[in-house]
């Protein structure tokens, strides 16, 4: 069985900074690190992104982090497709995806950011969360053959918003397709309730790694504000529901990760820590 590491898709959202969960005394940026690392194996980093990493911060990061302890780090919006801010660019570069030398300057400037976290032994995945219409075909297929080629090394993670890729006719091709890339599929956990729905399937197709990310199941998700597509609170029944497919999981990776997102206020940490909870219950019985 492979380690299965909970968390939480940020430490230092607005609103859980907000709620109250961090301590007196450990809420400036080095204390709220620790404060969380204590209590979790693994974080993704939400920040990289809306900009991009730097090394200073990933250095930091790894410092004040116990060994053992990884870093699922976003894949920077124009590297996915998504639109990007001219604002939060290197000087002087146009915010466009399409552009080779704006390409190249980009990704060499997210690498070097996250290489702290490399050398550290910190990064736990590099996640890419394509947009709701990056779709499944020859242009998307050419388009992940381009990030596997920029990225050899590196452990990667992919969610699609499409729910084209994980319907039943595609799926087993969607699998293959990054196994052949050496891409971790990530799971994931939201209302199915809408047509954008992405199904709760749990494909394996890297051996290192598997993610599954908790959205929550607010109805409000391809509509409402970011605080109304996220604020869910998960009961005990509904997170025990996943535990037998999050055994099977870690039966057949090294390493799985269980992400929270309904980031407001503390209820992902909430969630998290209920997971946690319940896994190590479930071990025990199992043992």
């Amino acid at each position: 069985m492979g380690d299965i590491l909970v968390g939480t898709c940020s430490w230092t959202d607005r609103a859980l900074v907000g709620s109250g969960w961090y301590p007196v005394g450990r809420r400036d940026a080095e204390g709220r690190l620790r404060h969380y690392a204590e209590r979790f194996g693994v974080v993704e980093v939400d920040a990289s992104y809306y900009a991009l990493p730097g090394e200073r911060n990933s250095r930091l990061w790894a410092e004040r982090t116990p060994d053992g302890f990884v870093f699922d780090v976003k894949a920077f919006s124009l590297l996915t497709g998504h639109p990007t801010r001219e604002a939060v660019m290197p000087r002087g570069l146009p915010a466009d995806h399409r552009d080779p030398r704006v390409l190249d300057e980009v990704w060499a400037r997210f690498a070097a950011g996250i290489e702290p976290l490399r050398q550290a032994g910190r990064l736990g995945s590099v996640l890419f969360q394509f947009p709701p219409w990056f779709r499944p075909g020859a242009r998307a297929e050419a388009f992940l053959e381009e990030c596997a080629a920029r990225t050899a090394g590196w452990p990667l993670a992919v969610e699609f918003r499409h729910p084209g890729w994980w319907h039943e006719e595609r799926a087993e091709a969607t699998r293959a397709l990054l196994a052949r890339h050496g891409m971790a599929a990530v799971a994931v956990d939201m209302t199915q309730t809408l047509p954008s729905s992405i199904p709760p399937v749990t494909p394996v197709s890297s051996p290192r790694l598997s993610v599954v990310r908790f959205h929550g199941r607010s109805a409000a998700w391809g509509t409402g504000s970011k605080e109304d597509r996220f604020r869910y609170e998960y009961g005990e029944a509904e997170l025990a529901e996943w535990l037998p497919r999050l055994r099977a999981l870690s039966d057949q990776v090294e390493q799985l990760h269980v992400l929270f997102n309904n980031c407001c206020a503390d209820a992902a940490v909430r969630a998290a820590g209920t997971m946690a909870r319940l896994l190590g219950r479930a071990r025990q019985t199992a043992g």
